[in-house]
């Protein structure tokens, strides 16, 4: 809980800003050392970044990029362009592909629940295009690369460009790591009716692949809560991984990429869950409806009003306790009345060591009618006289 470190509940109006200083208690957790060219992991309950190392540099995804081609997917089922049942013919640009496939050829049209299981579970380059020509504004797997990157744009993965739908490599076929935690965190939210297909280990289609049945993500059958997304593995790319683990109330997306075998990348995957949940925390800091401060008021019926979380204000912080966060209430005050009951007025800002300022948003506890005639000619008398023993700028 947040403990007042002044004897003053109320804030102090400076120059037009609101501020308290606040107390809470943690001790900062030692940075996780990767192996990996690139690592991101966000926790998703508070969007609290936990590790950022070379984030927003655009690298080759390798397979990792096959997320994007099931995120328009799965939007063109919810919007009704594609049925799960719906059986798509195979080309033979589709079947040219190698690596890791489902063995299509131009004979096969294939359901697209199938489809998405082989991306998912088999990292089927050919599935990929087969869905992305299906969907492409121009019927090729380049104009579905195009739309791609332009669907990413609208979605804040600002360092993502794509070539293709499966992750071949390819010149400016590129996606940082934040972006495709950003993507992850999309799936889970967007699509959780299809997010149990990224926890599937196994995946027998038609019974043509007995060497390609498997879910290569290392960490799903190691009971630590790990759900999904996307391996990927390419010469230049390196083995990378999407991924994302429950444990509790909690949930963190992770990615990493760069790294230099299997072996390291189921590693270095089980580590980053492990340090992700057994050095950081989820801690309430202020229930919704308590009192967390005061705001001046202007011109009203009373002159302060309560603030409040609107809801139970949860942050992630080292586990350990010992050092203290400075946190402040800020607001532009005084703030004029009327004020209704739940309109934002403040923010309480936490500055917690080694990771990113926290701001949570303050409302109105009370609605603060104006005041009457009396209120407003005692108001502007005490502006008047504040300004003629100060100065103008003193009443501002």
């Amino acid at each position: 809980m947040i403990n007042v470190l002044k004897s003053s509940a109320r804030l102090v109006a400076l120059a037009g800003l609101g501020g308290l200083v606040l107390g809470l208690s943690a001790l900062s957790a030692a940075a996780f050392e990767t192996k990996a060219r690139a690592a991101y992991v966000v926790d998703q309950q508070t969007d609290t970044v936990l590790l950022a190392k070379n984030a927003e540099t655009p690298l080759p995804p390798a397979s990792m990029s096959k997320l994007m081609t099931l995120y328009v997917a799965f939007e063109a089922i919810r919007d009704g362009r594609l049925t799960l049942d719906e059986e798509l013919p195979v080309s033979q640009h589709a079947m040219s592909y190698g690596g890791s496939t489902m063995f299509l050829d131009t004979t096969d049209r294939v359901r697209v629940e199938d489809l998405l299981r082989g991306i998912i579970v088999l990292s089927g380059n050919d599935a990929c295009v087969v869905l992305a020509e299906a969907l492409s504004p121009d019927g090729t797997e380049a104009g579905f690369a195009r739309y791609m990157t332009k669907r990413a744009k609208q979605m804040g993965m600002a360092n993502s460009t794509f070539a293709n739908a499966n992750g071949w490599p390819a010149a400016g076929h590129r996606m940082s790591v934040q972006d495709l935690a950003i993507l992850a965190q999309h799936l889970i939210e967007d699509f959780p009716e299809y997010y149990p297909l990224f926890s599937e280990t196994e995946f027998k289609f038609d019974g043509r692949a007995p060497s390609n049945i498997r879910n290569r993500n290392p960490l799903l059958s190691l009971g630590i809560g790990a759900d999904g997304l996307k391996t990927g593995h390419t010469a230049e790319a390196g083995y990378g991984l999407v991924g994302s683990a429950v444990q509790g109330d909690r949930r963190v997306i992770f990615v990493l990429s760069g790294l230099d075998s299997t072996r390291q990348r189921a590693e270095q995957s089980e580590a980053l869950v492990n340090w992700s949940f057994r050095q950081f925390t989820s801690k309430t800091i202020a229930k919704a409806s308590v009192p967390v401060a005061q705001a001046e008021v202007w011109r009203g019926a009373q002159k302060t009003v309560d603030l409040v979380p609107a809801e139970d204000l949860t942050i992630l912080l080292p586990a350990l306790s010992g050092k203290q966060i400075n946190a402040e209430v800020v607001y532009t005050g005084p703030i004029e009345a009327p004020i209704k009951k739940g309109q934002k007025l403040a923010e309480l800002v936490l500055h917690p060591e080694d990771l990113p300022e926290i701001r949570l948003p303050l409302v109105a506890a009370n609605d603060v009618p104006s005041g009457g005639f009396f209120v407003r000619v005692k108001t502007a008398a005490s502006v008047l006289i504040t300004q003629f023993l100060n100065g103008p700028e003193a009443a501002l």
